[in-house]
């Protein structure tokens, strides 16, 4: 890894490849718990490093409704183009020292999607049975896998909505969680890289918290413990970059 490691960024790099997707991400909620980084590790491929805070490495649950998928210049499908996402993420840091998201799984209820995004984009996706329902400020997701592996794996988490979180009043970590511009996914022993673009996150504070899954466990990992560090964001428009090789060490 470089021994230079990009700071947490606010607001997006400027543009560099052309984006192969565009999408909405919204209605989304925020849950993460802190791990012992070296936990975190034994679950990454060599060449990617586990992203810290104070410490801390950080694994999130973060479920949102994906909207208006668009692969290059086709337009969004409606139906096909628009579900619930329920994804298990963590930090890491590549040979050059770029922050970016590390995903564990992502558990979405069209096998189409399911096809492409392993076969195109080399990313754990899961065919599952997923819901959300609000209400006002009410907010319920849930999802049973489907495939693969168990129809056990499931999850459902209940939250309420509160405040808006002023710009100067977002922390220091959680820039750390949200503000990530790349994605880093494996397909066989080669790393790829994806920038990813969007305005700034817009948040929310998030109250009564209520959470049953094993969707962590599930990815291999301990299960958390204790009440998760919540957001909400009702969404931002994002592009994703086609994916490039993550050079080794040596640059190769």
């Amino acid at each position: 890894m470089s021994s230079i490691i990009e700071p947490v960024a606010e607001d997006p790099p400027a543009a560099g490849r052309r984006p192969v997707l565009r999408q909405q991400w919204t209605e989304l909620a925020y849950f993460h718990w802190a791990y012992e980084p070296e936990v975190v590790q034994q679950r990454l491929p060599a060449g990617v490093t586990v992203d810290t805070f104070d410490g801390s490495a950080w694994v999130g649950l973060i479920p949102f409704e994906m909207r208006d998928v668009q692969i290059g210049a086709t337009p969004p499908v409606p139906w096909l183009g628009t579900f619930i996402e329920i994804n298990v993420r963590t930090y890491v840091v590549d040979s050059l020292g770029r922050r970016a998201v590390w995903f564990f799984s992502l558990d979405v209820p069209r096998s189409m999607i399911v096809a492409v995004a392993r076969s195109v984009f080399a990313l754990p996706y899961c065919w599952a049975q997923t819901t959300h329902v609000s209400d006002g400020t009410q907010h319920r997701y849930e999802m049973t896998r489907k495939w693969p592996r168990s129809s056990a794996t499931s999850a459902e988490m209940r939250f309420s909505v509160g405040d808006v979180i002023a710009r100067e009043d977002v922390s220091d970590l959680d820039h750390f969680l949200t503000a990530r511009w790349g994605l880093i996914t494996q397909r066989r022993s080669r790393l790829l890289y994806g920038q990813v673009r969007h305005p700034r996150w817009p948040l929310r504070r998030v109250e009564d918290v209520q959470i049953d899954e094993n969707l962590i466990a599930a990815a291999g990992l301990p299960s958390p413990v204790g009440a998760p560090r919540a957001l909400y964001s009702p969404g931002v428009d994002v592009e994703v970059a086609w994916l490039q090789n993550v050079p080794g060490e040596e640059g190769q």
